[in-house]
């Protein structure tokens, strides 16, 4: 019994030696984003490194579990929420990464999806992300010399998409390049941009 003892000892205290040291230290972190149709955000910030996963939804209409049948009429913005890891990436990374993905210009939807639905906003999870994000703007303003029509506002709760959303670029990829060429996303991240367009976002 002693003997099994310290070999569970000498297996446990191995173990706690092979874990990198910085991995205690890492810690996920959440942020909520509202960039025109959630197929292509998702897509976006699943290649943006340090990213760990994105799961498209809406928030900020007046009904709970809203649904893509009654999220619009409801007055929600279909956003994904994307989970990182603090130790690879930044919140300041993060905003760096979804203002040259849109055009955070047009206040009345993105490329060819219209309406509030289609809106941009920022959805922060705390105060610190809340002033984070405004500084961002405000940064952002200067920049293109332009009225930015992106909303910041504290996140109220966030609902995830039906099933069939999640992953779409993946799942349908014919389909999804076809929508996103025909809406012209990228054509005008572009011209809104130039050499900026997607930055952070690596090459998909």
């Amino acid at each position: 019994m002693l003997a099994k003892s310290v070999i569970l000892s000498a297996f446990a205290l191995a173990a706690v030696l092979a874990t990198p040291a910085d991995s205690a230290l890492a810690k996920t972190q959440t942020a909520i984003f509202a960039g025109g149709c959630f197929w292509c955000v998702e897509s976006d910030f699943d290649h943006v490194p340090g990213v760990v996963s994105t799961t498209s939804g809406y928030i900020g209409g007046s009904n709970d579990h809203p649904t893509y049948e009654n999220h619009t009429a409801a007055g929600h913005r279909e956003a994904v929420k994307i989970e990182f890891d603090d130790s690879k990436t930044s919140y300041a990374k993060l905003l760096d990464a979804f203002w040259h993905s849109v055009d955070p210009t047009d206040a009345g939807g993105q490329f060819c999806d219209r309406g509030h639905s289609y809106t941009t906003a920022i959805y922060a999870v705390d105060k610190d992300q809340l002033t984070e994000a405004e500084k961002s703007k405000a940064a952002i303003e200067t920049e293109l010399k332009k009225p930015i029509a992106t909303e910041i506002v504290m996140a109220p709760t966030f609902w995830p998409a039906e099933d069939y959303h999640q992953n779409y670029y993946k799942k349908n990829p014919i389909r999804y390049r076809y929508y996103r060429y025909a809406c012209g996303r990228d054509a005008r991240v572009d011209e809104v941009w130039g050499n900026a367009a997607h930055q952070g976002i690596a090459v998909h």
